[in-house]
């Protein structure tokens, strides 16, 4: 995994699943992170390979319930992020899933509720040794590249220091959201401490925050001096943001993202809810077409919905990807 020069798609709960990571990789996107997955709920989980749609699936013994779900066409640019706060699970877990994804990346800049009460995500910013000890762990123990994702600390010398500290676990690379834990998404997003780290460190650093055309890529590089860039938002809204040609109509990349839900199987609640917030950006789920994705039951509702009823019968007769 190289980390220079990049354009990342950011990890994002419910929507960086497998058909969203390859809509954007279609579109341009070198690195996509997988939505966050929890070490105990990865250490439920045994390995299977679906011989019916060509995928890898991590399942919840016991159950049918799809943790994590790659494929070939994405093992060299697929991160799977862990929420962890223990070293000893966070290896045990990124153990199960390492042969089958580019790198492993530790989450700590969540600052919702459920990761922070359990002492993860950005619950880990006050942690240095609890964060050298994890990331030394993997390091050690992985054949694959080891990164984390942070937020801000409350000045720039302390994130800087912090940074300086986890860079020498020996990561291939260190994310960097431009916010701090207090900090909405209204707040814009601050370059100049991203650069502060920067200047700070040797390894690769990826910028995050503000970033919803495809020219801020440039915009931010140049600001901070980063590696590459990571984008969340604005690619939610319309992943075709990778695209150097320009963006796609929002209404085409819904499409062909309910077509790669479709041939990938997608959990329907969470392609729900992916169109969801495409559709609140730039519309209203008040209007037919949100009640509609909100009524839907299964991804025949979607298919039927957005005109690619064809197309999903075409996949059920079909149901073997390497035959599409």
């Amino acid at each position: 995994m190289d980390y220079e020069n990049k354009l990342v798609l950011a990890p994002m709960v419910r929507v960086g699943t497998l058909p969203f990571r390859l809509l954007a990789a279609e579109y341009g996107a070198d690195i996509t992170y997988g939505e966050e997955i929890i070490d105990h709920k990865m250490l439920k989980c045994e390995r299977r390979v679906n011989e019916c749609i060509g995928t890898t699936d991590f399942v919840e013994k016991g159950t049918e319930n799809v943790v994590f779900r790659t494929c070939n066409q994405e093992r060299n640019q697929v991160v799977f992020q862990m929420g962890t706060s223990d070293a000893v699970r966070a290896l045990a877990a990124a153990q199960i899933v390492c042969k089958d994804v580019a790198a492993v990346d530790i989450n700590m800049g969540c600052p919702k509720s459920f990761s922070v009460s359990g002492g993860m995500g950005a619950a880990l910013l006050t942690k240095p040794e609890l964060i050298h000890d994890i990331l030394t762990t993997l390091r050690r123990n992985l054949d694959i590249p080891v990164t984390c994702k942070i937020r801000l600390l409350k000045s720039s010398q302390d994130t800087v220091e912090l940074a300086r500290r986890i860079e020498k676990t020996g990561v291939s690379a260190l994310a960097v959201h431009g916010r701090k834990v207090a900090d909405r998404p209204r707040d814009p997003a601050k370059w100049n401490e991203i650069a502060d780290i920067v200047a700070a460190l040797s390894i690769p650093v990826i910028a995050n925050g503000d970033v919803f055309e495809y020219d801020d890529f440039q915009r931010i590089k140049i600001a901070t001096g980063a590696s590459s860039v990571m984008v969340a938002r604005g690619a939610l809204w319309n992943a075709s943001i990778f695209s150097p040609k320009g963006k796609v109509h929002w209404e085409d990349v819904k499409r062909e993202y309910v077509r790669k839900s479709i041939l990938w199987d997608n959990d329907v609640k969470s392609t729900k809810q992916t169109l969801k917030e495409m559709i609140m950006h730039y519309s209203c789920l008040e209007l037919p077409e949100g009640k509609a994705v909100i009524k839907a039951e299964n991804l025949a509702d979607l298919a039927q919905l957005y005109g690619e009823e064809k197309y999903y019968q075409f996949v059920a007769d079909n149901r073997s990807v390497d035959r599409l």
